[in-house]
């Protein structure tokens, strides 16, 4: 038996700031929500043999405050709103993503543009975030049944 995959037809909208900033834009009235992605071009990728994890420190980092919003407020803002949000690093990229009512879109907009021009970088947050890291690794990786084996 063979069953086929319908895809959603996406009509999206592709646009470049002034500044730069390239904007995907997929309008959909179909539920109340709104999602909010917000792409940086570095990952892994971009790390010197030796020297790696500065990606995925900085995608924490950027949980970490900024000029209007304290550590951790920035979850605060989006679940008292009623979304979801989160943050992922990869080979290629990392991106930061929030779900919100869609009544909610100027919130996560305000949220990304503030953590995106004033990001809290303190050596404080930053100790902090690298034992973060550290442990993370230490716990999906290092501490595997396999080890090791895909390192080779």
């Amino acid at each position: 038996m063979t069953s086929t995959l319908k895809l959603a037809d996406l009509k999206l909208e592709d646009y470049r700031l002034e500044n730069g900033l390239r904007v995907v834009l997929n309008a959909d009235q179909s539920v109340p929500v709104v999602s909010i992605a917000v792409y940086y071009d570095v990952g892994s990728r971009n790390e010197k043999e030796g020297r790696t994890g500065f990606a995925h420190l900085f995608e924490h980092m950027m949980f970490q405050g900024s000029e209007n919003v304290g550590k951790a407020e920035h979850f605060q803002f989006v679940m008292k709103a009623g979304g979801t949000m989160n943050g992922t690093t990869s080979t290629e990229r990392t991106n930061y993503f929030e779900t919100l009512p869609a009544d909610q879109l100027p919130l996560g907009l305000w949220l990304e543009s503030d953590r995106m021009r004033s990001l809290a970088v303190t050596q404080e947050n930053l100790d902090n975030q690298r034992e973060a890291v550290k442990e993370e690794k230490r716990l999906r990786y290092d501490n595997q049944p396999y080890g090791q084996i895909f390192d080779i």
